[in-house]
């Protein structure tokens, strides 16, 4: 990422670094609105020139409208139409952000709350690694993000280091989560934006591999902690689109057999969910998962089945 660094002889005041912000929202209009507020807040904290760019994914009127209500002048809303998904709606708000100024780009979902600070260290993290050209905050799991190639995307616990947890830390992942990340502007024009076909789930995972194939670093800020404890999606939408986003991730970048060799983990999870219920996570539906696999298969993508 180009970003000019001020002589050491500098000691003028330095501009505030131009920002832009994309939020992908859908019928949570009071939680949008006081999204939105967050993250003014924090850019302001952080000294940042902001302009954001909120995308509404087809949201009922009476949200739509409380989400319009009285927004400052740097927030403007794109309507979607309709539920394009959270990839897709992504997408038209980085087609603004790439015919802007701007060098960075941060994107969340409508319920991102980000902790006191986390956006100026997310900014401040990105802009001092040239070499990366995305990066996430932490959502306080204490895994990285890894993509293992039989499975997935999965978590890979972090190591404990002498300073972990008092100060903000670079940790390179495989890709950044979708709670809160930031992309910079020649990475982006480079490898382009989110593959449509995910719709929501994996194409985050997706965007990170093929940042670095094309020699890009991935980077997960420790300590720039981020939440989103709502979801709109029912539990099966969600075990459906993880599935076969999951087979597609594996069979675009890995190949044939490993998509086959997940299809046969699904089989014996279905498997074994049917005998022991109990061990069944919570988004666990076996009907969704074996017609994830069916589409998968058959190559059919883009929004889940009605």
């Amino acid at each position: 990422m180009s970003q000019e660094q001020p002589s050491s002889h500098d000691t003028g005041p330095r501009d505030p670094l131009s920002v832009h912000m994309v939020l992908v929202h859908r019928n949570r209009g009071a939680t949008g609105r006081r999204t939105i507020q967050r993250f003014l807040d924090e850019a302001a904290a952080a000294d940042l020139d902001i302009a954001m760019t909120v995308v509404d994914n087809g949201s009922d009127p009476d949200q739509l409208a409380l989400l319009r209500h009285d927004l400052p002048d740097e927030v403007t809303i794109v309507e979607a139409g309709r539920n394009l998904g959270f990839g897709p709606g992504a997408n038209i708000g980085l087609a603004h952000w790439l015919a802007s100024d701007s060098s960075m780009c941060l994107l969340a979902p409508h319920d991102a709350r980000p902790a006191y600070g986390t956006v100026g260290l997310l900014v401040e993290q990105l802009a001092s690694h040239p070499e990366a050209g995305l990066a996430c905050a932490d959502v306080g799991d204490n895994h990285l993000p890894r993509v293992q190639p039989w499975l997935g995307p999965i978590g890979e616990p972090m190591e404990s280091g002498p300073d972990s947890g008092s100060v903000p830390q670079w940790e390179l992942a495989d890709y950044p989560h979708g709670t809160l990340m930031a992309l910079a502007r020649d990475c982006v024009e480079q490898i382009g934006v989110f593959d449509e076909r995910y719709f929501a789930y994996c194409e985050e995972a997706d965007l990170g591999l093929r940042a670095g194939a094309a020699g890009w670093k991935v980077g997960l800020v420790r300590g720039a902690l981020v939440e989103n404890p709502e979801s709109n999606a029912d539990a099966a939408v969600i075990d459906y689109l993880m599935v076969r986003n999951t087979l597609l991730l594996l069979r675009v970048h890995f190949g044939l057999a490993n998509m086959a060799f997940r299809i046969g983990v699904v089989v014996v999870e279905h498997v074994i969910g049917w005998w022991r219920p109990n061990v069944r996570g919570p988004y666990h539906s076996g009907w969704a998962r074996l017609r994830a696999v069916v589409d998968a298969a058959a190559g059919r993508f883009g929004p889940p089945p009605g």
